[in-house]
């Protein structure tokens, strides 16, 4: 199957959120739609620790992310798990019905959980819209944009991803943690080298025979 041609279908960029008790949890999904007037749904992989959170909260919000977006909010939302770190710890959020909410956003969606459905990989969360609001004037972001213009990865649990490889006369490295790839010899860099993704530093890197 040629998955080249899914990259046709029209996705968004979003920041799924939603709490573990007290503390917000959340991460990046490209999956959202609206199935009503006043219902809609998203999908989130049964790796991402966000899902069972909604499953227990009962809740969730969508952040519909911006062309303009801070730079730093993908590689923070998308790339680590909300398991292991606080991803809120610098970002700036609104708290809407006990929810955080992206402040560098669209706007945002809160919903109330009614019905799951269950697939081999992805929970398809449906709730019902109990709150929404526009946040600035900018343009939604698709995955076409963030790939082509922002030159983004996919992580791996993403419906979207899609495992490059170099030109085979070329020497190249991989972030283990994204799946950036790096042309040429990233050992040459300066300590302070960064994956432009996910931020990891160059260690974080592995040659890729």
């Amino acid at each position: 199957m040629d998955n080249k041609v899914l990259n046709n279908l029209s996705y968004g960029v979003y920041v799924v959120t939603t709490v573990d008790g007290q503390r917000p949890v959340g991460c990046v999904a490209n999956c959202a739609m609206q199935i009503t007037y006043d219902t809609m749904c998203v999908s989130i992989n049964h790796d991402n620790y966000t899902n069972s959170c909604i499953k227990k909260s009962k809740k969730f919000a969508v952040s519909i992310l911006g062309e303009h977006v801070n730079d730093n909010i993908i590689p923070v939302f998308g790339f680590q798990s909300s398991k292991d770190i606080d991803k809120f710890e610098n970002i700036k959020t609104i708290n809407v019905d006990g929810l955080e909410v992206i402040e560098d956003s669209v706007g945002y969606i809160i919903c109330e959980l009614v019905n799951q459905f269950e697939t081999e990989t992805h929970t398809v969360f449906e709730g019902k819209m109990t709150e929404a609001k526009l946040l600035k004037d900018d343009v939604p972001m698709t995955y076409s944009y963030y790939h082509q213009v922002k030159k983004g990865k996919s992580p791996k649990a993403a419906p979207t991803y899609q495992e490059e490889t170099p030109a085979a006369d070329k020497v190249a490295y991989r972030c283990k943690i994204c799946g950036y790839i790096y042309e040429g010899d990233i050992t040459k860099e300066p300590d302070t080298y960064v994956c432009p993704i996910c931020k990891k530093d160059k260690s974080f890197f592995e040659k890729i025979v």
